[in-house]
């Protein structure tokens, strides 16, 4: 047998060689660092949702609710803009573009279910408020009462043609045979938190509001709470999506969470009950 030449030899130690270091951990270290990464979750993109609300509403939708849900649910900021429900309502109807609306009524979220800019299967009629007549903390005044409201000089009350509160006011005195009496001395808010502070800086003699506004400052004394009878119904905050929510499920988890064991602790906090 003739010997291999030289040439032919380095060729096959070559071949040899790479076969032995392609079994090496350094070509299998190799492959692995070269795979691709685990992807991780999409994050979910920032959302801002707006709440049209009852003035009476905002102290705890400010101070409580709002943070706790954001808190909740980081990926969405909530938004509020708190007026009468009668003047929410008209913006509503002329394009404002929230996501939830809640009513210190049934009649507004009741007109604005029947032109379809609410969606009847959202509603829910969360809470219950009362109506109070009060007066500046530390004066006197011959009204004890609905009964002898007329006795005031000047009496404040919610413009019944924006504001529940005023709406309920009318009925009440409506009911008793003095609405025109009370009338000819009213002066027209144009929300519940405005008549809170007329009466609280000593504007008017005494006004009506609802018992959690009057609890949210100690310029205001109650003088009677509404008597059962006065109303043919109960005072109902409905809560509400917009049929034309950009967002409308982050809606739907706001709207569930003011339905909750949690949420509905800070509204009776506030002076509200739930509706059973």
């Amino acid at each position: 047998m003739k010997p291999m030449k030289p040439n032919r030899r380095r060729l096959m130690l070559g071949v040899f060689l790479l076969l032995i270091l392609s079994q090496t951990p350094v070509f299998s270290g190799s492959r692995k660092e070269q795979s691709p990464a685990p992807t991780e979750a999409p994050q979910q993109a920032p959302v801002t949702i707006l709440v049209a609300a009852a003035a009476s509403l905002e102290n705890a939708y400010v101070q409580e609710l709002i943070p706790l849900f954001q808190k909740n649910y980081p990926q969405i900021t909530v938004k509020g803009i708190y007026d009468s429900s009668g003047r929410l309502q008209t913006q509503i109807e002329q394009g404002l573009e929230a996501d939830v609306f809640m009513s210190a009524a049934t009649r507004q979220m009741d007109a604005l279910v029947a032109k379809n800019f609410i969606l009847a299967t959202s509603v829910k009629p969360l809470l219950q408020n009362k109506l109070v007549l009060i007066k500046p903390v530390g004066t006197t005044t011959p009204v004890t009462g609905f009964q002898n409201i007329t006795e005031a000089k000047i009496i404040a009350l919610g413009d019944p043609a924006t504001t529940p509160a005023g709406q309920y006011a009318q009925e009440v005195f409506t009911n008793l045979g003095t609405w025109e009496e009370v009338a000819a001395k009213v002066s027209l808010g144009s929300n519940v938190t405005e008549v809170l502070n007329w009466v609280g800086e000593g504007s008017a003699e005494v006004g009506i509001v609802y018992a959690t506004d009057a609890a949210a400052t100690p310029k205001v004394e109650i003088l009677q709470e509404l008597p059962e009878g006065l109303l043919a119904t109960k005072v109902i905050y409905p809560v509400g999506m917009l049929g034309a929510s950009q967002h409308p499920e982050e809606a739907q988890l706001f709207i569930n969470f003011l339905a909750s064991p949690e949420a509905l602790g800070i509204f009776k906090a506030f002076g509200f009950s739930p509706n059973q």
